[in-house]
């Protein structure tokens, strides 16, 4: 269904807007930048109110032991960590050069072993740290990166996001497009990278786990794809090295083992789902400001 055409000229105009800013913040050095990012992250979360305290609520869901104040000042640092994550993407022309420097990276090992099967690898993760920076590491040390996302009702927007991952050897594979299935097994067959983000509530296939303590919907389409290509598992996450802009981050991998001839399969799909969200909720617990507590991660409740 088109449409009307207030909407399209609403969205029209908020593209050529969009496309116009990102375009001239890519003309500010990356220490500006940076600066500039964290300076509107700061502000944000003063005018923000709403998103703020949403984001409170989550964390004392998820840390009952912190006291107000302690999460009041992770949301803060949360806003002040994503202003500076856009202007990362922003700046990547300056960042691109010394990429694997300014994101310091100790799964070049893991990537390497897992890549020497031949059968590709599903590579895990989660909106921590810098997501779209660390799925242009991989590409750039290990192999190219397929990354299954949701397609928005901005058309422009989706092409520009896919033009820009493009660039650093990352393809997009819209989840709603009837291609993606295919694609997704051709991934496998030429021994590269398929990335898949399971850390929010959404409407895909999934299994209940533990996610801080809670049940959560979770996606189990990594372990149904390792146990059909027989494709190992990585989770990788990124991090802030500090909260001073600058200095970069750091790029964590481990393996996920699995059975690739499981004797319960729904099990085992249910062991590595859990598996994953465990390490995901470890590696925030570590860096609690630099996920996305605004996500209702927990909105879908078993009956």
């Amino acid at each position: 269904m088109t449409p009307p055409l207030t909407t399209r000229v609403r969205r029209g105009t908020r593209s050529v807007l969009l496309t116009g800013l990102l375009r001239l913040l890519s003309f500010i050095p990356l220490g500006p930048a940076l600066r500039l990012g964290a300076l509107l992250g700061g502000l944000a979360a003063r005018l923000l109110g709403d998103t703020r305290r949403l984001a409170v609520r989550h964390l004392t869901l998820a840390f009952p032991e912190k006291s107000d104040a302690e999460r009041e000042e992770i949301a803060r640092r949360m806003f002040v960590h994503l202003g500076m994550m856009a202007m990362e993407i922003t700046s990547i022309g300056s960042i691109a050069p010394q990429l694997t420097s300014y994101m310091e990276t100790d799964g070049r090992e893991l990537l390497g072993a897992a890549l020497a099967k031949g059968k590709g690898i599903v590579f895990v993760t989660g909106h921590v740290g810098n997501w779209e920076l660390m799925a242009r590491v991989v590409a750039k040390v290990g192999a190219p990166v397929s990354a299954i996302a949701k397609r928005g009702g901005d058309a422009r927007a989706m092409r520009l996001i896919e033009g820009w991952r493009a660039e650093g050897a990352v393809t997009t594979l819209w989840r709603e497009d009837a291609s993606t299935a295919r694609a997704l097994l051709k991934v496998f067959k030429e021994n590269r990278v398929l990335g898949i983000l399971v850390d929010q509530d959404t409407n895909v296939q999934g299994v209940w786990v533990p996610f801080f303590g809670r049940p959560a919907w979770s996606p189990r389409g990594p372990a149904d794809l390792a146990l059909r290509s027989g494709a190992p598992i990585l989770l990788g996450t990124s991090h802030r090295r500090s909260e001073r802009p600058g200095d970069g981050l750091k790029f964590e991998v481990v393996e996920i083992p699995y059975d690739p001839k499981p004797a319960d399969k729904e099990a085992e799909v249910l062991r590595i789902t859990a598996a994953c969200q465990s390490v995901l909720e470890a590696a925030i617990r570590r860096h609690p400001a630099d996920w996305v507590w605004m996500h209702d991660r927990w909105k879908t409740q078993p009956r």
